[in-house]
């Protein structure tokens, strides 16, 4: 089980086209701080069928956007 995956059943769940949420939301789901290794974790995402879109370090959001 990845660190991420409450994360990713999350975003899975909405079942929105799109989804933008901030690092602190992203911190309350996954119930860890998010830190570089959500960039190597980012990669099993797809398996729930979505993708991460852009990571503004200005905003601290990350947009996610399900794959086709």
């Amino acid at each position: 089980m990845s660190k991420y995956t409450k994360l990713w059943n999350y975003i899975k769940e909405t079942g929105a086209d799109s989804l933008k949420l901030t690092y602190a939301e992203i911190e309350e789901i996954a119930g860890i701080p998010i830190d570089h290794s959500f960039l190597t974790y980012k990669k099993e995402l797809p398996e729930y069928g979505y993708k991460v879109g852009k990571i503004s370090m200005k905003e601290k959001t990350v947009a996610f956007e399900k794959l086709r």
